[in-house]
């Protein structure tokens, strides 16, 4: 049966690093009760789930699904109970490794959608790796365009795609994050029918920031870098009707990051 989507046809999606769930409990609880977002991608959980408080783990109104050992980084997907009357079925690819990407598959009123939360790694410590996770998420994207399976994938990719996705103070002659080892990868992966949703919409806002370092008042002054992103399908991006990067909220380095779909 295709899910209900609770504001009029509109799929409302976010996606948010909170470096810490734990941490940020009560702020990430008044966030969700006032977002009210369909389908919910966390990132940096820092627990495994045994160490989530009741409150967490059985979130109102919402089935979630946290992957996460502790005290490391770790992604969780929810979905919400008006939206998903049962609990959709949680898929990790073959290359997941370290609890860096959770998937669901559902059904919705215009078709069979996979959503994906995703927490690729910095890569100051082992840029190999990050490079070969990189390379797991190309290769899945190309399955699913092949198959013709509709992506949304949601999450800190730790890669500014260009320059005007760095705030000039912060720019540095091949910097990681910014490779361009890291942004071919980058391209490759939206060469599978996938859109970056939040660049399509504003094309000329340099100072479209979803992460601010935590010193010198970065985040006020909105001194940062974009490596948080949406992607999506084409079709599905056709029908964005928003999006927005919420610098105002929380207290982690990430600013959450919504968007709404016309579905």
């Amino acid at each position: 049966m295709p899910l209900r989507l609770t504001r009029g046809g509109v799929l409302k999606i976010a996606t948010w690093n909170v470096n810490g769930i734990r941490a940020r409990q009560s702020q990430v609880l008044d966030w969700l009760a006032q977002e009210k977002p369909d389908v919910v991608c966390f990132q940096e959980i820092k627990a495994s789930p045994d160490q989530l408080t009741f409150e967490l783990r059985d979130i109102e109104n919402y089935w979630g699904h946290w992957h996460g050992g502790r005290g490391y980084s770790g992604v969780a997907l929810l979905f919400s109970k008006q939206f998903a009357p049962s609990g959709p079925s949680i898929v990790h690819p073959v290359f997941d490794f370290e609890q860096r990407i959770c998937t669901a598959t559902v059904p919705t009123s215009a078709g069979d959608i996979t959503f994906a939360s995703i927490y690729v790694p910095n890569g100051g410590k082992d840029f190999p790796s990050k490079m070969r996770f990189l390379e797991g998420i190309e290769t899945w994207a190309a399955d699913a365009q092949l198959a013709g399976h509709p992506l949304v994938l949601c999450g800190d990719l730790n890669v500014a795609r260009s320059d005007m996705d760095i705030h000039p103070k912060e720019r540095k002659p091949n910097q990681v994050g910014a490779r361009p080892d890291e942004r071919a990868i980058f391209e490759q992966i939206l060469r599978h029918d996938l859109v970056d949703v939040g660049r399509t919409l504003e094309p000329e806002n340099e100072h479209l920031f979803t992460w601010w370092a935590p010193w010198r008042n970065m985040r006020q002054r909105n001194i940062g870098w974009r490596i948080d992103y949406v992607l999506a399908t084409s079709w599905i991006a056709e029908r964005t009707r928003a999006m927005t990067v919420q610098r105002e909220v929380g207290t982690s380095d990430h600013g959450p990051v919504v968007a709404e779909f016309a579905l």
